[in-house]
């Protein structure tokens, strides 16, 4: 039982090594941006966080009904 753990972790902690490399050895190292807004082939085609696209999409608009009814 004890032997399965210690290999368990020295498994887990070399997988936690590998994953850094780049983080731990690189001046400045930092992991790869994953979000969906860094991407340059998603801005280009109009993509973007779901959760920007939603915050524009409740702003109400500049010229709304309300206005538009009270300017006739």
């Amino acid at each position: 039982m004890l032997k399965t753990l210690l290999i368990t972790l020295l498994i887990v902690a070399i997988s936690m090594l590998l994953l850094g490399v780049k983080v731990i050895f690189q001046k400045n190292g930092r992991f790869p941006a994953t979000h969906v807004s860094s991407s340059p082939a998603m801005r280009k085609k109009g993509i973007g966080c779901v959760q920007s696209q939603d915050r524009e999409a409740r702003r109400k608009p500049k010229f709304s009904i309300d206005a538009l009814e009270k300017s006739l």
